[in-house]
């Protein structure tokens, strides 16, 4: 097997890039670097610069590297910025993604894994969400998402391509501080860069209908991650073409509220995290947990690391990135 990542400079892409080949798979990435860092890639891992846009590329860099599978990440990832530019949204997730699927198509390429997200269910209201739940998301980001999904199921049974759907919950931490993600998007960013920069964390919304008032997250280690697509690609690769058809939650299967996030932040790197409470946002649930069984049923994963760990990880690579927020702490 010889696998294209798109998109595999990026932030969760560098993360499965580093374990497939660790794991003995060839690997060739296609990015366009507006996001990807070449630094997160292996030596050895051939990287062609280009869009997932361009169909003559794709096909070009499938052909010359003989590739059999794909795992596609490369897609806008910002919430607030897809209800901005959703006309950017769509073309970059939904025409990218079906450039890619055509090309696989047509260069007979039968092995195809989509990087989904959680943000296909918008607000469910069940403690447990399953790959059964109903999907209804909020934004272009999610509903781009779904539709991917709705897209790689029908290209796999019209074209006999075996297909995996992986729908990540809220991933943060690094395997190593040189593939950290840089962006300031996600809560746990989010609260290191006010804390070493001397203001409290925000919580919006203390008053939902959780424990402690605040919402409740089911949160990933991006090595576990990482480790679920390994495991799929191998489903994909033991399977006969186009016998694979799943979508499957990646999450740990339990809940962490704000609160509690802000706690456990708080004894890893050492300072206030006292928050300052201010009103909600529009569209946050209260509660979003994953249910992780029919990825373990199907796969045999489970996630590895606890949310200790992932903290303690994903501050490791903040200090190496922003040399001030140790002496922040050690203040």
């Amino acid at each position: 097997m010889t696998w294209l990542i798109t998109g595999g400079a990026g932030y969760i892409g560098g993360h499965v890039a580093r374990q497939l080949v660790d794991a003995g798979e060839r690997i060739v990435v296609l990015d366009d670097l507006s996001t990807g860092d070449p630094a997160r890639l292996p030596a050895e891992v051939a990287l062609v610069k280009g869009s997932t846009l361009d169909r003559a590329a794709v096909s070009a860099v499938i052909r010359e590297h003989g590739v059999t599978g794909i795992l596609h990440f490369a897609a806008k990832k910002q919430v607030g910025e897809s209800v901005e530019h959703p006309f950017l949204y769509y073309r970059e997730n939904m025409i990218g993604l079906q450039t890619v699927l055509e090309a696989a198509a047509e260069e007979g390429v039968r092995r195809f894994l989509f990087s989904s997200s959680a943000a296909v269910y918008g607000m469910p209201d069940v403690d447990l969400v399953t790959e059964t739940t109903p999907c209804a998301p909020m934004n272009p980001y999610g509903e781009t998402k779904l539709a991917g999904e709705w897209l790689v199921a029908a290209a796999g049974r019209a074209h006999g391509i075996s297909t995996i759907s992986l729908r990540y919950f809220n991933v943060a931490g690094a395997s190593t501080p040189e593939l950290a993600d840089p962006g300031v998007f996600n809560l746990v960013p989010m609260v290191f860069e006010r804390i070493t920069t001397g203001r409290a964390p925000l919580v919006f919304g203390d008053d939902y209908p959780t424990p402690d008032g605040t919402c409740v997250r089911d949160y990933i280690h991006v090595s576990d991650v990482a480790s679920a697509h390994v495991a799929a690609a191998r489903r994909l690769t033991e399977d006969r073409p186009g016998e694979t058809a799943l979508v499957l939650n990646i999450g740990c299967g339990e809940g962490l509220s704000v609160r509690e996030m802000l706690a456990l932040i708080g004894e890893v790197t050492g300072l206030d995290t006292t928050p300052e409470i201010t009103s909600r946002r529009p569209g946050d649930p209260a509660r979003v947990v994953a249910s992780a069984e029919l990825i373990r049923r199907e796969l045999g994963w489970r996630a590895r690391y606890d949310v200790a760990e992932m903290v303690a990880s994903a501050w490791e690579a903040w200090c190496h990135h922003h040399p001030e927020a140790r002496r922040a702490a050690q203040a």
